[in-house]
C-alpha cells in the first residue's frame, strides 16, 4: 500500500493527480528559486501572509500549499506526498482525492489564519499531506477494511510520531498539521463512500 514498485510511465498513468502535484510544486520551487528580483517580488504576493489575507488577499490560503522553503522542504514533503496520496488516489478517485488534498491544504490555512499573528508567513504542503493522514485515521476508526489491520498500526505509529515532531520543531507550522489533520478527517465523512474498495 505505502511501497511503491510502479515503473515511472505506470505511476503517471495510475495516479495522475499525484504525479500533477508532484511536477507543479517541483516546478514552482525551481521558478521561485531564480534570483530575479521580479521572480521575488511575485513570490511575496502568494505566500501565506496573514496580514495579507486580513486585506482580503484570499489566494494566501490556497498557493502556499504548492511552495517550499527550501530544496529539503520539497523533497520532504514530496516523498510524503509520494508515499502516502497513491493509495488514497485510486480508493477515492481522482475528484474525491483533490477535494480532500486541496481542502485539507487550506483549512489548515484557515487555521493559521485565524490562530497565528498577523506577521506569520508559511508555506508548505503539510497542511494537505496531514490531511491525507486524518482520511486513513478515519479508515482505520469507522473503514478498518478498506486498509487492513496492519497498516492500520503503521498509520496510527507514523500519525503519533508526526504529531509529536510538529510540537518539538519550532520552525513547523504545527497549526497546520492539526487543522490538516482534522479537515482530512472530516472530508472523509463526505469523500469516502460505502462502497470504496481496499487498495
Amino acid at each position: 500500500m505505502f511501497i511503491r514498485t510502479e515503473n515511472f510511465q505506470t505511476f503517471i498513468r495510475l495516479y495522475p493527480v499525484v504525479t500533477f502535484i508532484l511536477a507543479l510544486q517541483a516546478v514552482l520551487w525551481l521558478f521561485f528559486s531564480l534570483p530575479a528580483h521580479s521572480v521575488v517580488l511575485w513570490r511575496d504576493t502568494v505566500t501565506g501572509y496573514n496580514l495579507g489575507v486580513a486585506n482580503g488577499e484570499w489566494w494566501r490560503l490556497i498557493t502556499p500549499i504548492l511552495l517550499h522553503a527550501g530544496f529539503t522542504h520539497l523533497l520532504f514533503n514530496s516523498m510524503s506526498i509520494f508515499l502516502f496520496a497513491p493509495a488514497l488516489e485510486r480508493m477515492l478517485g481522482k475528484a474525491r482525492f483533490l477535494l480532500v488534498y486541496a481542502g485539507s491544504g487550506i483549512i489548515g490555512n484557515i487555521g493559521t489564519y485565524v490562530t497565528e499573528p498577523l506577521d506569520y508567513v508559511h508555506v508548505g504542503a503539510s497542511g494537505a499531506i496531514f490531511g491525507l493522514f486524518g482520511v486513513y485515521l478515519f479508515m482505520v476508526l469507522f473503514r478498518n477494511e478498506l486498509i487492513g489491520q496492519e497498516h492500520s498500526k503503521m498509520i496510527i505509529t507514523l500519525l503519533a510520531f508526526a504529531v509529536l515532531m510538529s510540537f518539538i520543531n519550532s520552525n513547523i507550522n504545527m497549526m497546520a498539521h492539526l487543522f490538516g489533520l482534522c479537515g482530512g478527517f472530516l472530508l472523509s465523512f463526505l469523500c469516502v463512500q460505502k462502497k470504496e474498495r481496499r487498495y
